[in-house]
């Protein structure tokens, strides 16, 4: 199930897909040198708010992989552009870290935490999420009924290493519509319609000549099929090839791959692979 030719562009995953913790995964460095070698356009999504595009840009060249900043997009830049094209006068209580925080400040966007002013509850991947805060968002979408719902990712667990994890946003999304009975409206990253919208903005090729690459089957494969992009699920994070073989065909991927290398046809492989060796 490995690609029979290259594409015009590629948007990949980062965790679980190019990196797990501090190491590069199999495969990483040498296809991506075989793509750029092409200049063929990549970008990388992360639904992961927890940091800004701009520690993402140094961590992939602290790990070899140089990356301009512009190509790096996730829910912290999804969140603030959402809010300042929909509802750039909205009153916002972010149950978020602070990178996401810092981004709304800067932008000019109105934090706030009385109920009786906010306008949207943004539910984010939290570690200080606690009670007071849980109150708050139940006080501004149960109480005074002017506020709703937003999240910056539909995930339920963010993995680590070793098979670890901790619980992601959708875990604090869910503790508010269980006390409020109030829905979240709008899905800030993977799979939705605006983290499609960023991953191909500007790169003016057809998305059906692009290639999503991810390891999660529910977020990174679910939207390249939405997108009418193609799809790879990389077998080195999330997914399984027995979670595959459970998929709505709205998950289903075009092509499975163990590494990343296997993302390059084999021809163009083994020609490039010899070139290095020389």
């Amino acid at each position: 199930m490995r690609p029979e030719r290259l594409y015009s562009a590629y948007v990949f995953d980062m965790d679980g897909t190019i990196y797990l913790g501090d190491d590069v995964l199999p495969g990483v460095h040498e296809g991506l040198r075989v793509l750029r070698e092409r200049d063929i356009p990549v970008r990388f999504l992360s639904n992961n708010p927890t940091k800004d595009p701009e520690l993402y840009a140094a961590k992939l060249s602290r790990l070899g992989l140089p990356t301009p900043v512009d190509d790096i997009a996730n829910t912290v830049v999804t969140t603030v552009r959402w809010l300042l094209a929909h509802h750039p006068h909205a009153v916002v209580f972010p149950i978020a870290e602070q990178p996401l925080i810092r981004a709304m400040t800067k932008a000019g966007i109105r934090l706030s935490d009385d109920p009786e002013q906010i306008d949207i509850v943004v539910a984010s991947y939290d570690r200080t999420f606690d009670y007071r805060k849980l109150q708050i968002a139940f006080d501004a979408l149960w109480f005074y009924k002017r506020a709703f719902l937003v999240q910056t990712n539909p995930d339920r667990y963010c993995p680590f290493p070793g098979g670890r994890g901790e619980p992601d946003c959708a875990a604090i999304t869910a503790a508010i519509e269980a006390c409020t009975g109030v829905q979240c409206s709008i899905n800030l990253g993977k799979p939705g319609a605006i983290m499609i919208d960023e991953a191909i903005a500007g790169l003016d090729v057809d998305p059906r000549d692009v290639l999503m690459v991810g390891d999660r089957l529910g977020t990174d494969i679910a939207m390249g099929r939405a997108a009418g992009m193609a799809s790879a699920l990389v077998l080195t994070g999330d997914s399984t090839r027995e979670d595959v073989a459970d998929a709505t065909p709205e998950q289903w991927p075009d092509f499975v791959v163990e590494t990343f290398d296997q993302l390059i046809p084999s021809e163009i492989w083994q020609r490039s692979t010899q070139s290095s060796r020389l």
